[in-house]
């Protein structure tokens, strides 16, 4: 094991940040494998059709509990030790989904699932710790690109698995690889011990005055969580959308949502270009490009077959608008303060994830009650109201305010 501190590095190894890209991709899709085996897991633990949308919310539950409470650890626990006991429960949480007999016990390993996944978001500003400055936007943007790929690629793979072998198969898969992952990463990373620790409570109650005494982080927040809302609410509802007016199967359904795979491409190019210094200009037309994207699905029929061109086009463009814009976000809030990145990259997550909740939410009920029209005109609206927020962002206070922020609450 290396003992060397991490913080005293200057710069990352391309290895390194490719096995932290991996990692995450790894972790992340931990979160997304039961979304379209919702059917078969309700089927086998006696989940009723009412209760079956539990399967999904009790991970969320699990991961914004986790980032509120578990991901703020990593500046106050050496991180390695963090992300080994995490990745533990992790794999723990994966096995007893795979071999549970009952809806309850499912749904206690759904909300662990979460909870232990939340290690790649320790992962993602560690490797910002071990890049130096010039380099932190590109580390970032690969590492989130990893991690964006292992949200696409969850989906088609754990329908593809489970066509094979059943829809246990995932769960036992993922956890012999995030059994074999801990076991390296305990091995290769390097030792991050933060600042001297405060007490987990004072560390807790800090949250609050963060958020309250950084605009930047609010702000960087609302306008991810209208974009990855907008995201959720398209996810969600074009596979129904696909079935219904398309005649689409599951399988074609699966390889409509690797288009989503291209826009992680967007993640590394614009954390380049944030290093260049286009932050707030790549914001801007993350909005707008995501705002066109539901837009562009409106010039032809529903149903005809450049409708379906449109909405391969609008997928792709859509994803790269969400994947570009969170690495930017995310390069611009870990300059707000070193020491407290682990809870200010919580509380991102935390914001831009209960967005995400709500667009599914909205998704399902517009499908509902207006079709795929509502939902469109919604996936419009959400990006143009961050687009609003936007154009009325005022010059923000920078990283010795918020230094000045977390000596107090700490």
């Amino acid at each position: 094991m290396r003992n060397k501190q991490a913080d005293q590095d200057s710069r990352i190894s391309s290895w390194m940040m490719i096995l932290l890209a991996a990692a995450c991709g790894l972790i992340a899709a931990n979160l997304y494998y039961a979304q379209t085996l919702v059917g078969p897991i309700s089927d086998a633990t006696g989940l009723t059709s009412t209760a079956a949308g539990l399967i999904v919310t009790v991970t969320q539950i699990g991961y914004v509990v986790g980032l509120l409470f578990i991901v703020p650890l990593s500046d106050v626990i050496e991180n390695r030790r963090l992300t080994v006991i995490m990745l533990t429960v992790a794999a723990g949480a994966l096995l007893t989904a795979a071999f549970a007999p009952n809806a309850p016990l499912f749904l206690i390993a759904s909300l662990f699932i979460g909870i232990g996944s939340v290690v790649a978001q320790v992962l993602v500003p560690f490797s910002s710790y071990l890049a130096s400055e010039e380099q932190r936007g590109r580390v970032v943007g690969n590492v989130m690109s990893g991690l964006l790929l292992g949200i696409m690629f969850a989906r088609p793979v754990a329908s593809y698995i489970t066509s094979l072998w059943g829809w246990r198969a995932i769960f036992v898969l993922s956890a012999i690889a995030i059994s074999l992952l801990t076991a390296l990463l305990s091995y290769v990373l390097p030792e991050r011990k933060p600042a001297p620790a405060v007490r987990y409570g004072k560390l807790i109650l800090s949250l609050g005055g963060i958020l309250r005494q950084t605009p930047a982080l609010r702000r960087r927040g609302l306008y991810q969580a209208c974009l990855f809302g907008a995201f959720s609410l398209f996810w969600t509802v074009v596979p129904i959308h696909l079935a219904d007016d398309f005649g689409m199967s599951q399988r074609g359904i699966a390889w409509f949502a690797l288009i989503g795979v291209g826009g992680a491409i967007a993640a590394p190019i614009a954390g380049r270009l944030a290093d260049k210094g286009w932050s707030k200009s790549l914001t801007g037309l993350a909005m707008i490009v995501a705002a066109l994207s539901f837009l562009l699905i409106h010039l032809f029929r529903s149903d005809s077959t450049f409708a379906l061109i449109l909405l391969f086009v609008s997928a792709f463009t859509l994803d790269m608008a969400v994947s570009g814009n969170l690495v930017v976000s995310q390069r611009a809030i870990y300059s707000l303060g070193s020491e407290a990145r682990g809870r200010l990259n919580g509380l991102f997550m935390a914001i831009f994830f209960i967005g995400g909740a709500i667009g599914s939410s909205l998704g399902g009920w517009s499908y509902t009650h207006g079709g795929w029209k509502l939902t469109s005109l919604i996936g419009t609206l959400l990006p143009l109201l961050a687009l609003i927020y936007f154009f009325a962002e005022k010059r923000l206070p920078g990283s010795k305010k918020m230094q000045e922020t977390v000596a107090v609450e700490s």
